[in-house]
């Protein structure tokens, strides 16, 4: 919302599941009729870390494809003028050479915990393509890599990395703990982006592509988790020992993506250091507790 605000959009309308089940049909129709949209950022996703998506591989799959399907299906035919599908990293294969570039998408099948959830998203872009080829429908995508910051999603059970983190460090400083766990080795390779510097990107798609190719955004670095881990504890104030567990899963094995087309197509690039952004976003956690 205050990205779309500060590039004076005044008209710009959010929602949760619990109004609209994108999931539904009946519900997109219902969306669309009630909010007479110019266009569509289409953000929405079932999606959570790794221990999720191996718990809820089918329902991550379904409902991320259908929501998507539906949504740009009926904004085609309610002559939605601008469609944006948001999709994420997960969509590359396992082994991508490092950076990932867009033209990687298609040269392999995606790392197997979060294969469902990245396939489903990677339908968008089909779909995309082949509305643009049939109808001239104006759909474009971007590809987000891992993101944070303040508002993110803590719960234990369906967290991404960083929050989860942030969760575990904050309340091991807390109670004086001698260690925590944390899952895999610590080996895998990961880049985050800020979510303000997300949303400003997203903007600017909406704003400035004028095709249906993907654009990586991303902060154009790559950390391994044993030191992300180690950075966190040590903003969080935590002293203890971490405790890795290698039977737990690394998930893709490393995660970088070439930013360049973004800087060429959007004239962006991410502005929010890691530590700056991880500050931030333990502030705003302590003081949501």
């Amino acid at each position: 919302m205050a990205a779309f605000s500060s590039h004076g959009y005044r008209k710009v309308a959010t929602f949760r599941s619990d109004e609209y089940d994108l999931t539904h049909e009946k519900n997109v129709e219902r969306m669309i009729g009630d909010l007479k949209p110019e266009a569509i950022v289409h953000l929405a996703a079932v999606v959570g870390g790794i221990g999720a998506n191996r718990v809820h591989p089918g329902s991550f799959f379904y409902k991320n494809l259908m929501m998507g399907s539906l949504l740009l299906e009926h904004a085609r035919r309610a002559r939605v003028a601008r469609f944006v599908s948001v999709g994420t990293i997960c969509s590359y294969p396992k082994f991508t050479p490092v950076p990932f570039r867009e033209e990687e998408l298609w040269n392999g099948y995606p790392e197997e915990t979060n294969a469902p959830y990245g396939l489903a998203k990677k339908m968008l872009l089909v779909q995309s393509q082949a509305y643009r080829q049939e109808y001239g429908y104006d759909a474009v995508n971007v590809l987000l890599v891992n993101l944070y910051g303040p508002g993110d999603n803590v719960d234990p059970e369906s967290s991404h990395v960083i929050p989860a983190l942030i969760r575990k460090c904050v309340e091991a400083a807390d109670t004086k703990a001698a260690s925590l766990d944390v899952w895999g080795t610590g080996k895998a390779t990961r880049e985050f982006l800020y979510v303000e510097d997300a949303a400003e990107a997203i903007v600017l798609a909406a704003e400035r592509l004028t095709n249906s190719e993907p654009v990586n955004l991303g902060a154009g670095m790559e950390i391994s988790i044993r030191d992300l881990a180690e950075k966190i504890a040590a903003l969080c104030g935590f002293k203890g020992t971490l405790a890795w567990d290698p039977s737990k899963p690394d998930g893709q094995p490393r995660r970088s993506l070439d930013v360049s087309r973004a800087k060429k197509l959007l004239g962006w690039s991410a502005t929010t250091g890691l530590d700056e952004g991880l500050k931030r976003t333990i502030a705003w956690y302590r003081a949501r507790r």
